[in-house]
């Protein structure tokens, strides 16, 4: 990631270890200070950062399993015309963010639509088969049951536990995290990046049982995808 960067590298090392110890993520205007580059630049490395916290080729190869929750969540900004247009499941100013949680890793994925085949693609191809999937009553669920032990959560009805005992209050938390850092630290995400924070912020939920420095060192291990901005500006 560092390849053909004229950032020295003491300063890209300092860039991710702050990055990595702020939990709710450090906006470019207050790297650039930090650091000393302007703010465009930092927004740039930050993003290169953001792109290698992206651990889906693992995921994939070492599907998900245990107990699964998977919910869908709307991110966007606040509508300029009538409110009721923007609220709920509206497409207007928001996008549709699909989640998956059990207790080892979060991931979440921006989506087209929640419509039944894309969030049986996602599920098909990111949760190992037999696995139990715990979901809301969203219609486009159904189906499930034969590929996994689908438990589904009547939110709709009042209903926050099924009479199994299973839940989707872990995927809503980390739902509460994600706005709560993009609201507080980031006050707007453009729908083209919106990926690359939640890389971000599964990336934090995943790491958050260690210490700042195990962090940093863990990242600059295993992290080394490139990411030019001529590529940024044509996805």
């Amino acid at each position: 990631m560092f390849e053909g960067s004229n950032i020295p590298l003491n300063n890209w090392f300092l860039a991710i270890y702050l990055f990595l110890s702020h939990k709710k993520g450090i906006s470019s205007i207050q790297l650039s200070k930090y650091i000393e580059v302007t703010q465009k630049t930092a927004w740039l490395m930050l993003t290169k950062i953001r792109h290698n916290m992206n651990d889906i080729d693992a995921i994939v190869a070492n599907k998900l399993d245990g107990v699964v929750q998977v919910d869908e969540t709307y991110v966007g900004g606040k509508s300029k015309g009538r409110i009721w247009q923007n609220q709920g499941r509206s497409l207007k100013q928001k996008l549709p963010v699909v989640g998956l949680l059990n207790d080892e890793k979060a991931y979440a994925v921006v989506t087209p639509d929640t419509g039944g085949r894309t969030l049986k693609t996602i599920i098909y191809t990111l949760v190992k088969s037999g696995t139990t999937v715990v979901t809301d009553g969203l219609p486009s669920y159904r189906g499930l049951s034969p590929e996994y032990n689908h438990q589904v959560v009547e939110h709709n009805k009042g209903s926050y536990v099924n009479k199994a005992g299973y839940h989707t209050n872990g995927i809503e938390g980390f739902w509460s995290q994600l706005k709560r850092g993009l609201k507080s630290t980031y006050h707007f995400v453009s729908h083209k990046y919106l990926q690359f924070y939640c890389y971000e912020f599964s990336y934090r939920y995943n790491a958050r049982g260690i210490s700042d420095i195990d962090r940093f060192v863990q990242f600059i291990q295993s992290r080394h995808k490139q990411l030019k901005y001529h590529h940024l500006a044509c996805t």
